[in-house]
């Protein structure tokens, strides 16, 4: 009984809470905190801390907090206080999720918590690292998603705090220019342009790391070992519906998802987050760009299939007849 009347309390503060700060949403900015922490005097890297480990539980939009950081310490010890702040609070978030407000999490995250389950499952640390550089979700909200998986808390805090380093370096930078530029110091265009460069990098590792999760390029040859295996794999052709039924015909197994649709009906391919995706069309090209869609959006083992349809015909391979 005591501990559904704490679970009960704790769900009421975290509701209140994200209230107040959707309430006073516009009074919270990078002056209200730096006015704060310099009042605090020797113990405002502290309070500083706190209130973005708070922040991050409270749904408080991080960027503010991490340019605020930058502006008032600088990028180095600005840098170690946001992301040790950040982490702290992603940790804090994780906890409450997992061992008290389970059922409300499970509902606000809704089918994305089975996308996070099965990725934490197949890929463990892997995966906070995948979705710590790539923003699938928003973070506030994949601190309590994550804290329902079974990973384990060692590795949650120490892959968030690994690689949320590039954005906290950036962002970091970013304020400290920011306060530079304010303050009329010298070497600006310097500091700017290497602020931009950081954004740049922080901006680009996403499709690095979309990049290297899709798979090599398939052979139609080793589609169809794949398939006379028996391997769970799905063959996903994204061509026009007419092109699907037209001409060339279709592989039997393939599920037809035309390119320009692929985006809005992924949901449907969810079973597939973790396991052979491999991308048909007439050759290639359409097909990449699909795998581009697929790996930015969590799937994890996508391949496109070379030559496509046109080489399947060419190696004699059987296809679903055509109705046109």
């Amino acid at each position: 009984m005591q501990a559904k009347i704490l679970r009960f309390g704790l769900l009421m503060l975290l509701v209140v809470g994200i209230a107040l700060v959707l309430i006073y949403r516009k009074q919270f900015d990078v002056a209200a905190v730096e006015d704060w922490v310099k009042a605090a005097g020797a113990a405002g890297p502290i309070l500083f801390m706190l209130i973005y480990a708070l922040g991050t539980v409270f749904f408080l939009p991080g960027s503010v907090l991490t340019l605020a950081g930058g502006a008032l310490f600088g990028p180095v010890m600005g840098t170690f206080y946001n992301l040790t702040g950040a982490t702290l609070g992603a940790t804090l978030s994780f906890l409450i999720a997992r061992y008290l407000v389970s059922d409300w999490v499970e509902r606000k995250t809704g089918g994305r918590i089975r996308q996070l389950k099965e990725g934490v499952e197949n890929e463990g640390w892997h995966f906070v690292a995948f979705v710590r550089l790539v923003p699938l979700f928003p973070f506030n909200l994949l601190n309590y998603a994550l804290g329902l998986t079974r990973i384990k808390l060692s590795h949650y805090v120490i892959a968030s705090y690994l690689f949320m380093l590039p954005g906290a370096i950036a962002y970091t930078y970013l304020g400290y220019v920011g306060r530079e530029a304010v303050a009329g110091e010298q070497g600006l265009i310097q500091k700017g342009l290497l602020a931009l460069a950081l954004l740049a990098v922080v901006a680009f590792l996403p499709r690095l790391v979309n990049k290297l999760r899709s798979g090599p390029m398939l052979g139609v040859e080793a589609l169809k070992q794949w398939l006379d295996a028996g391997d769970d794999v799905l063959v996903l052709d994204v061509r026009t519906a007419a092109d699907f039924v037209g001409e060339q015909g279709h592989i039997p197994v393939a599920q037809n998802i035309p390119l320009e649709e692929l985006s809005d009906r992924l949901s449907k391919l969810s079973d597939y987050l973790e396991k052979p995706v491999a991308i048909v069309c007439r050759t290639d090209r359409r097909s990449a760009r699909a795998a581009r869609i697929l790996a930015q959006n969590g799937f994890a083992d996508v391949h496109v299939v070379k030559g496509g349809m046109t080489d399947w015909h060419q190696h004699g391979y059987p296809v679903q007849e055509h109705h046109l």
